[in-house]
């Protein structure tokens, strides 16, 4: 007896012993990131939190539902391969990609885009994807759009903007503006050469894109099809130095640069032909300026860019985090920073406008800068960081400056797509929370209040709560998380049954009143009114047509919100 006495308690110390290691070491780590952090402390990254690795689960499986091209390991059983010959015409393969929302259009503009904040997620929250078992979706999804971007982008000053086919009526009043034909006459002897003898004709041209009845929803649902069942032949826009466009080539540019940071630790030939292309389309961008909707207006429609130069200014931040090359830095903190950045002016982030999320990726080098080092003390980075505060403070609901946002909580800027605004800000806020807890940094003052990082935290949670149903319709913008989401996303492939060719005539799916047949996993409809409420309409485009760039941008706040904090690492 007294031996198995003896024996237990040499096992209750061993235990005992082991212990106290483990908990040296968990004091030993608080104390160094203590120290790390000028003393400061915050809660240390912990179990995945079970509701949103949930969200990020469905929402990465948006991205599956987009896929163009041969399909590789499909998992949604309603999608299969399509536009397969994309790019034919230029001898080019423009297969992959991804289609820009509820319709067959391939925008680079706002993929790009897409490929950008993906990779952004993927380098700030790349360890919560992770334990989330989602990390492999998330690369799977960037391999999908980079190869696109970088085979559309065959020479220097060469850049294959979009892939579209749309219908012109020849008997329309407004055939002077259908540019860019030299004449009228120009116009009809190229449609003769198609079809004489019909009055409704698709058009395909190889880099020109016409029109007719510009933002008629009408002309926009002319064709309503699945995407596998496509026979038209699909015209190619092109930017180059005669018909420039600055903010897709530097869109495209800042999504190649910050893309190959993801891989450059695991494939460091793939990161080299990233940054390659994103430098030489960057020089491209600077040299031969111009906004692209200004090159071709009729593009407006779909996604008019207001300016190109905060893509300029966008492109060179992601190009110094790329590169290391000061002369980047100095491209946005110098002149340009003070001609285009607006500085002091607070802005929201989204697809067409960049300074935002220009700003707070400056600030991170600014949070992170060495004590009395230049960086650090560069009156530039100084006036991005600044303004990276306000927009924070426009974010907080407790800040003198806030934004307005709904009865329901929700920040409310545009009826349109309501949840990007949102959802684009509350990611924003995350990662600034991130840098200011890593940094020790932790103080942000609006006004003479005094916010902190969790704060920040808060207010993304907010957002991203509101989203999956936290909301006065009760209802889970996110297609496919929780028990009630909409069941009529304007959607073409979701619409109709798998097994139905329709042509170009499938409206009576559009139309139909019954749920969609085939569910859009992941789709981040537009969202609510400013009065909180929804109409579960395939008709109502402007509350529930989904979009891949949404995707990324939920997509990145579910990941910094899978983790109770994320200690920020160096992109590099």
């Amino acid at each position: 007896m007294a031996a198995r006495c003896c024996g237990c308690s040499v096992r209750c110390c061993c235990w005992l012993l082991v212990l106290t290691l483990v908990a040296l070491a968990v004091t030993a780590t608080v104390v160094f990131i203590r120290y790390k952090n000028g003393g400061q402390v915050f809660p240390l990254p912990g179990v995945p939190d079970p509701k949103y690795a949930e969200a990020l689960a469905v929402a990465l499986q948006f991205f599956q539902v987009q896929k163009s091209g041969k399909l590789v390991k499909n998992e949604i059983p309603w999608r299969g391969d399509s536009a397969l010959d994309d790019g034919r015409d230029a001898k080019l393969d423009l297969s992959k990609g991804m289609y820009d929302a509820g319709d067959h259009m391939k925008f680079g503009f706002t993929l790009a885009f897409t490929g950008t904040m993906l990779s952004w997620s993927v380098l700030e929250y790349g360890a919560a994807m992770r334990a989330a078992n989602q990390h492999d979706a998330a690369m799977d999804a960037l391999a999908w759009i980079m190869d696109f971007l970088l085979n559309a982008h065959p020479s220097d000053d060469v850049l294959y903007i979009q892939v579209i086919f749309l219908i012109i009526n020849l008997h329309s009043n407004h055939l002077d503006r259908l540019s860019p034909f030299s004449t009228q006459s120009q116009m009809h002897d190229e449609i003769a050469t198609l079809n004489q003898n019909q009055s409704i004709l698709k058009v395909y041209l190889c880099d020109l894109l016409v029109i007719d009845q510009v933002g008629d929803p009408k002309a926009d649902h002319k064709c309503w099809e699945r995407p596998e069942t496509m026979s038209e032949n699909r015209p190619l826009t092109k930017i180059t130095t005669k018909s420039p466009g600055s903010d897709v080539a530097a869109e495209t540019a800042a999504a190649m640069a910050a893309a190959s940071l993801v891989y450059k630790p695991i494939n460091g030939t793939y990161s080299s032909t990233l940054v390659d292309h994103a430098e030489r389309l960057f020089a491209f961008a600077d040299k031969y300026r111009g906004a692209y909707t200004r090159t071709f207006p009729e593009l407006s429609a779909y996604y008019n860019s207001t300016t190109y130069q905060d893509e300029l200014l966008w492109a060179a931040s992601w190009l110094y985090h790329a590169t290391g090359n000061h002369s980047y830095l100095s491209y946005a903190t110098g002149k340009n920073g003070e001609e285009y950045a607006d500085l002091g002016n607070p802005r929201y982030f989204s697809w067409d406008d960049k300074r935002a999320g220009t700003e707070v990726l400056l600030s991170r080098v600014r949070f992170f800068a060495a004590d009395g080092s230049d960086v650090e003390q560069d009156e530039g980075l100084g006036s991005y960081k600044e303004t990276a505060d306000a927009v924070m403070c426009i974010l907080l609901p407790e800040s003198d400056t806030a934004a307005f946002r709904t009865e329901g909580g929700l920040l409310y800027v545009a009826e349109w797509n309501s949840l990007q605004h949102p959802v684009a800000s509350a990611f924003l806020a995350i990662v600034y929370s991130d840098y200011m807890s890593t940094s020790g940094k932790t103080e942000l003052t609006c006004s003479g209040k005094s916010f902190t990082a969790s704060d920040l935290r808060k207010f993304a949670k907010s957002q991203a709560d509101y989203v999956l149903g936290d909301n006065p319709m009760k209802l889970s913008y996110l297609v496919g998380f929780g028990d009630s989401y909409p069941q009529q996303v304007h959607h073409r492939g979701a619409s109709i049954p798998a097994d139905v060719d329709t042509g170009c005539d499938g409206q009576e799916w559009l139309k139909s009143p019954k749920p969609n047949p085939n569910v859009a996993m992941g789709a981040l409809v537009g969202g609510p009114f400013k009065n909180d409420s929804f109409i579960d309409n395939r008709e109502n485009v402007r509350q529930n047509e989904a979009t891949t760039y949404n995707s990324a941008l939920i997509v990145g706040l579910l990941s910094g919100l899978v983790s109770s904090s994320t200690v920020a690492q160096s992109l590099s």
